[in-house]
Order: structure tokens, then sequence, then C-alpha cells
């Protein structure tokens, strides 16, 4: 008892050097731990209004603190442990003896390795090298982001906590043990997901913080999404096809693009303006020598029913009207040591510095200015990791810290930036792409998506994996770019099969968006500077593709539009309780243990399962029926759950079966 005190309903526990404070957030237990002073009171991601009084008892020598389904035990020696009824979840890892069962005059027990669940390396001033470590279970674990990489079942993984241009870190995992974890920390670091101990490490922080509840796959992730923040409901434009390419080059084109896909009767909910549309990095406008009328453009779109979205980077040129501005404010970020450029893209720039309100606001007036104005109804966020031409993290500052403790936060911040500008302007329901996430992204109506990877079968599969692990970490809306970005040329067959298994798999994501650096290059840039300089892709709308690609394009897209009243219902549950949109099959089904395998299918919503085809090649796949329904075919075949069965899946067709109940589109 002398170690603990309990304190506005928190329990702190004090012995030598740290500190450790365990409180009642949400439905789950939230653990701070400091070897300073006292702790830095900063939320991250954390609701901080769910902060509440914990059940707090003892029990001889241990504290007992309790929240809804789970509870925390913590010896006298500092040791945590915690639980769902009896059932243990998680208990930290130490070595080489189990504190409050043996003391230091057992000397079997005692060696020279001595391992501790909590490490503390001194850096500099008030900050750390910290880590938590836990004890190996019987489990497979889901979540912690977008990895480039086909493993659905992170356990055993090594993953960076680290923001790449690909690679999204939202340190939440899903244990099929039935409890959620969350690392409350945007710094730099790494998560080990080994066979002998969970590891989360902070290359540079001030205290360890992080969150713990349980439950059901579906209760864990209402918990989880309840304390970061869960996405406003998405409008219905945004839930059908969008249009895309590397890069429309002029006014003219983009509107030839869009007319021709009004002529034909294909419906398209939104059309892009990609990147360096702008006279400069950091002059977020349209150069008129190219996009002459931004106004009478939009208004165009509009009455096709067509919203219009532009590329917004964060990326500040020297040569751009604002850089001497923002430069003095100090709203850029800050290089401590060498040149100040973060970025070496067409010149030297530097990231505009987004975890300053200040810069927020700076941004999203200039936008409102020159695109909102103007009719421009989404901001395509990219570069939102940021994408550093070299990544040493020890040499930046932001306005919240050193990169080292806070750089992975920069994408949620960004698109705060935009979502609050938007709300301020009346839009109810925003939604802008952003090709980076951390834990909160979500409440800012962040779509993400998988960024700029290669146009083949491999990371086809990725993405397979990478949809399902950003759902299981909270982040609902998540979309890939069809096809690939990279590598595909619009006259290869392979290409074309590609492209064709890759359309299908993006009709049943949360957006579908067609995009991609298509080859060959043969447009010349229009001119030397400005928005004349920047290379284009080839042509890469439906029509572009021979008659077999094409047709099943438009059967899909029109697949897409039918299904808006189911898409609707499921947006609902993801934006009022914070369930997934692409959900692995044990979310719906965690009592079949077949469903908590990668079978290369998943659910899109709670009735639709979808098998993709992710290998070349392949016209027949296997299918798993999960056990607890009856799965209908669109031939109408029925198949019993906890069945397998080898179906078609020609070239044109990705096999989907729905749950036997009533129909939801046509």
């Amino acid at each position: 008892m002398q170690f603990f005190r309990v304190e506005n309903g928190k329990l702190i526990f004090r012995r030598r050097r740290e500190i450790v404070e365990i409180s009642a957030w949400g439905a789950g237990l939230r653990v701070r731990a400091t070897e300073n002073r006292s702790f830095y009171d900063l939320p991250w991601a954390l609701e901080e209004n769910l902060s509440k009084p914990a059940d707090i008892s003892f029990d001889g020598d241990d504290a007992i603190v309790k929240n809804g389904r789970v509870h925390a035990r913590i010896t006298s020696f500092g040791k945590l442990s915690f639980f769902d009824g009896d059932k243990l979840l998680l208990k930290e890892y130490y070595r080489s003896w189990e504190y409050g069962t043996a003391g230091w005059r057992d000397l079997d027990q005692i060696t020279q390795a001595r391992e501790t669940g909590r490490t503390y390396r001194s850096l500099t001033g008030d900050y750390f090298r910290v880590s938590v470590r836990f004890e190996p279970q019987d489990e497979k674990l889901f979540g912690m982001g977008q990895y480039q990489q086909p493993t659905l079942d992170l356990k055993g993984s090594t993953l960076q906590l680290e923001q790449k241009n690909t690679q999204a870190s939202v340190p939440f995992l899903l244990s099929s043990r039935g409890y959620g974890f969350f690392w409350n920390n945007p710094a730099i670091g790494r998560a080990n997901l080994g066979t002998n101990l969970t590891e989360f490490i902070a290359e540079c922080s001030r205290q360890i913080d992080y969150w713990v509840t349980a439950g059901t796959p579906e209760e864990i992730l209402a918990n989880y999404t309840e304390v970061v923040g869960r996405p406003p409901m998405m409008p219905d434009y945004a839930m059908g096809f969008w249009q895309c390419k590397l890069r429309y080059q002029t006014q003219d084109e983009l509107m030839a693009v869009a007319r021709e896909y009004h002529r034909r009767n294909i419906p398209v909910g939104v059309i892009v303006v990609d990147f360096f549309h702008w006279p400069q990095q950091g002059d977020w406008r349209f150069d008129e020598r190219y996009w002459p009328d931004p106004k009478g453009m939009a208004q165009e779109l509009s009455d096709m029913g067509m919203k219009l979205m532009v590329s917004v980077w964060p990326t500040v040129d020297r040569a751009s009207v604002h850089y001497t501005e923002m430069m003095e404010r100090d709203l850029l970020v800050r290089v401590d040591r060498g040149i100040p450029v973060t970025m070496d893209c067409f010149g030297f720039e530097q990231f505009i510095d987004v975890t300053n309100p200040e810069s927020q606001k700076y941004i999203w007036n200039i936008c409102k200015e020159n695109y909102f104005d103007l009719g421009v109804s989404l901001f395509w966020l990219d570069e939102a990791e940021p994408e550093y031409t070299k990544t040493d993290w020890d040499i930046y500052r932001y306005y919240d810290g050193q990169a080292l403790e806070c750089a992975n936060v920069y994408p949620a911040k960004y698109a705060k930036a935009f979502y609050d500008g938007e709300k301020a302007c009346g839009v109810e329901e925003p939604v802008n792409l952003i090709r980076c996430a951390w834990a909160s992204s979500a409440k800012y109506g962040a779509l993400v998506w998988s960024g700029d990877v290669p146009s083949t079968f491999t990371y086809l599969k990725y993405q397979y994996a990478a949809a399902q692990n950003m759902a299981m970490a909270g982040i609902p809306w998540w979309t890939a770019d069809i096809g690939g970005f990279h590598g595909g040329n619009i006259h290869d067959p392979a290409f074309h099969e590609v492209l064709m298994r890759w359309f299908q798999f993006g009709t049943y994501l949360p957006v579908m968006r067609l995009h991609g650096d298509r080859d060959p290059h043969d447009k010349p840039p229009l001119g030397k500077d400005g928005g004349g300089m920047c290379f284009t892709g080839a042509d890469n709308e439906v029509w572009a593709y021979p008659p077999e690609v094409s047709d099943m394009m438009v059967k899909y897209i029109q697949i897409r539009e039918r299904m808006k009243p189911y898409t609707r219902k499921v947006m609902e549950e993801a934006h009022l309780y914070g369930k997934p949109v692409v959900r692995p099959l044990f979310y719906e089904f965690p009592h079949d243990e077949c469903a908590w395998e990668d079978h290369e299918e998943y659910l899109f919503g709670p009735d639709l399962l979808v098998c993709p085809v992710l290998h070349a090649g392949i016209r027949l796949r296997d299918v798993y029926f999960p056990k607890g329904a009856t799965w209908i075919a669109e031939d109408g075949t029925e198949y019993e759950g906890g069945t397998r069965a080898s179906v078609a899946a020609p070239l044109d067709t990705i096999p989907v079966f729905r749950k036997k109940k009533e129909f939801y589109f046509d």
C-alpha cells in the first residue's frame, strides 16, 4: 500500500524513480509511466472528455483497477497484468523472476540479465527512449495500419512506427485473445510482435502512454473508435466511382474526359485534378495559363453530377509567393542542422508545420480563397507523411516537439486543418483524400489511400492485407489506386489482367477510385515552368482500354452505383458505431475458428462476402463460407456456412456472395 495512492479517481504508483498512472478512459484503461517528476499532459489521440474515475481496490500488496470488462492488477514492484474476468489478456515481460512471488533472497531465480516490462534510456532533458514489453501469448494480431506486405496476421512481424509513402503507422492492435492495445505515442519507433515477446518502442518520448480494452472484435473496435474518434457520414456522391489519372494537364483535357463520361452515361461521383496544376509548390492555386476558369469548370462538373477534387501538397518552394511570410512566422517544419530544406522535388522545399494551429489556419485560408470559394468541393492531401527526401528524424522539429517525438501525428493534423476549415464553412460531411494516417485521422474525414504502389499482382495482394489491417486499426475509409500507381502499360495484356482484377477488388472497397501513372509516357510537358513543367501519364479512362477490359469496368461501375443503398447503411454503421466497412471474417464470426485464418476473402459490410482474385491466371478459386450463415451466389446457388467450395472466377468476374436475408441491391 505504501507505493500506491488514489488521486482524482486514478491509481498512482510510485517506487524509486518511476511514476505509473492507471485511469479509466472510455471502455478501457489508460496507462502512463515516466521517470520524470510529473506527466506531460497531452492526450495525443485520446478524446479528453472520456476520462472518468476508475473502480480501484486492493488485494494484499496488489492494486486492482477496473473499468468495464477490463481490469489491471499491479504489484507492489510495479508489474502490470490485464484481465477480462479471470482470463489473462496481457502480462508485462519480466526476466528473470516473478516480482511479488519471489524475493531477492531466492538466489536460484536470479541471473545477470534482468529484463523489465518498462524501460527508460535517458536522452537529453526530459526525454527517454522508452519501451513496454509483454509476455508472448497464443494469439493472432491484426491492425497497426498499412504496411506493404502480404501478412494479415501480424504475429511474428516487426513493424516500423514511421510514416512513409505507402506505409501508414496506426499503432492499434486487435488480438484474438479478446483485447485491443493502443500505443498512444506518435514518436518514431518500432513494434516487435514476436513469438517470444510483444514490444513497443519509442525512440524519443517523455513518457510511456498506452490504452487497453477487452471484448469481441466488434466491441473492441467500438471501444477504440469511441476514444479516438469516428468518421463523419460519407456523402452519397463519394460512394460511387472516382475518375483520376496522372495527370490532367489542362482544364480543356479534364472537361473533355468529364463530358465523355457524361455522354456515355457512365456515372462519376468525383473527378480529380492531380499535382502541379499550380504555379509553384506552396502557392495553392491554379496556374491560369492551363486552368483559366476554375469556377466555370466546377459549375459545369456539378451540373453533370460530378464533384471536383484538387491536389494539395504541404510543400512550400522557395520561389512560392508565401515562402518568406511562412518562414518569418515560423509556420514551416524547422531544420535544426544544415540548410532549411525538407524535400527536393523540382526545387528545394520545406513542409508546412501542420502541428501548429496557426499553420493549419494559414493553409486553409489560402485554399478556401483559391479553391473552395471557386466551387472545389474536395481536397486531395498528398505527401501527407510528409515525404522527406531524407528521413533524418533527429534534425527536424515541429510545433508539437522534435520530430523523433511526434512525427507520426503529422497526417492527422494535416487532415484536421482542412476538416476544421470546411466545417467552419458549413460543410456537413467533409471527405478529403489523404496519403497517410495516424490514430484519430478518421474523425477528420480522412479517406486514406495506400500511396504509390506498383501495378503488379504482388502489390494487389498487399493491398488486400492493408485494407483489413487498416480497418482493424480504426480507419474505416481506405482505398487504393485501382490498377496500382507505377508501371502499368495500357497496351500490355498482362497489365490488363492486373487492372481487371484490381478494378473488381476496388468495387468492394470504401471508395472506388481509378488512378495511376500509366505507360507509355508519350505526351511531352506543356512548358518549362509552373503547371506546364511536369510530365503526365497515358490515358486512364475506361475507354482507353480494349473492349473486354472497358466493358468489365463499366459493368462494375454500374454495380457500385446500384450498391449505394447498401453502402449507405454500411457507412452509417462506421459513422455511428465505429464498425469497419471492410471486415475480416472474424469480425462478424468470432466464434468460427476458421474465420481467423486468411482465406483471401473479406466482408464488405455485414452481408457481402467478397473473394478477390489476387494472383495471375486464376479462373477457379477456393472459397470458405463462414459458419453461422447461408451464402447465396449471383446465380442463386446456396452454400452453407462452415463449408468450402471451388467456384468459378472468370477474368471478368469477382466471386461475391450475399448472406441469406433481404436484397440490398439488384
